[in-house]
């Protein structure tokens, strides 16, 4: 039924495969492997004292009233053109997303005829600087569920800048 030959072959192709099996998995760590890239596997070891501990507070970088005071609108207004592709600045028209005339200290989901995320409602009640900056950084994590597809502005100063801007716009 079964000659050497054909029993050798079936042995054969099981060896080749698991030769390109190994092989592949070596220059695929030697390709991706992150101890290639110029980082170190390091373990980091974290004590935990038993005792009374204090909390503190790291702040990302200056207070956002700081960078309000430092804030360029012209930046600002170039910042906005991010925004401008589903947001309208006149009073009553709407894009994609609600007008954003007067943005700055009016009340969470207050334009007429405009239907919002029930999930924005929920983290804020007036959008203050501070709820915008919160919002503006990363808009699925400040309010979880909202329709806002946008990814956010990581930098925090370009989020001063806009607020700053938008202060200008309204009322």
């Amino acid at each position: 039924m079964f000659d050497t030959m054909i029993l050798t072959k079936i042995a054969g192709a099981f060896c080749m495969s698991l030769l390109v099996l190994v092989l592949g998995g070596w220059i695929a760590d030697k390709i991706y492997s992150p101890a290639h890239h110029g980082e170190d596997h390091k373990i980091a070891w974290i004590e935990i004292d038993a005792g009374p501990s204090e909390v503190t507070v790291v702040e990302e970088g200056p207070a956002l009233e700081d960078l309000l005071a430092m804030a360029d609108l012209t930046k600002g207004q170039k910042t906005f053109k991010k925004c401008g592709a589903c947001h309208k600045l006149e009073t009553g028209k709407n894009g994609v997303g609600p007008h954003l005339y007067g943005v700055v200290g009016r009340e969470v989901s207050s334009i007429e005829g405009f239907k919002y995320s029930g999930s924005l409602v929920a983290v804020a009640n007036i959008w203050s600087p501070e709820n915008l900056n919160g919002f503006l950084k990363k808009p699925s994590k400040y309010a979880p569920g909202t329709k806002m597809s946008f990814n956010g502005i990581r930098k925090a100063q370009d989020r001063a800048n806009l607020i700053a801007y938008l202060e200008t716009i309204g009322d």
